[in-house]
């Protein structure tokens, strides 16, 4: 799912201020988050839309991966029913890029911010299996 510019910005400042500080996330009520991201899952769709975006060389094309913490607001927005158990949880946001001569750059600042896996919690069961 494709969220705002200022959305990423949110939630990118609550990890700065707290988990990349070396604190515990903080959920809803302002509680340390005990229970945390485990794993997200982010569909071939997904991924592969946003290589689309990006330089066709296989050496510079790529996805850029931001470590992110879902603030209250975000998570209201756009997961209304899991609003408790997403607010403080670390997500990753990503981002079509391109890395030329060690220097990332976008084809476009308002590139789409993309959020879209399935997260561990709260999205657990069932435990993933080998296929």
């Amino acid at each position: 799912m494709k969220i705002s510019k200022e959305d990423f910005e949110s939630m990118k400042l609550k990890y700065s201020k707290e988990v990349k500080k070396g604190k515990p996330a903080k959920d809803k009520k302002g509680k340390d988050k005990i229970d945390q991201t485990n794993w997200i899952f982010f569909d071939r769709e997904t991924l592969e839309g946003l290589l689309v975006k990006a330089d066709k060389d296989p050496k510079k094309g790529g996805i850029q991966f931001y470590i992110t913490e879902y603030t209250e607001e975000v998570a209201a927005k756009y997961h209304p029913n899991e609003v408790d158990q997403l607010t403080g949880a670390l997500t990753v946001v990503m981002r079509a890029a391109n890395l030329n001569e060690n220097q990332i750059t976008f084809s476009n600042p308002e590139e789409d911010y993309q959020n879209v896996g399935a997260m561990c919690p709260p999205f657990c069961d069932p435990e993933p299996t080998v296929s």
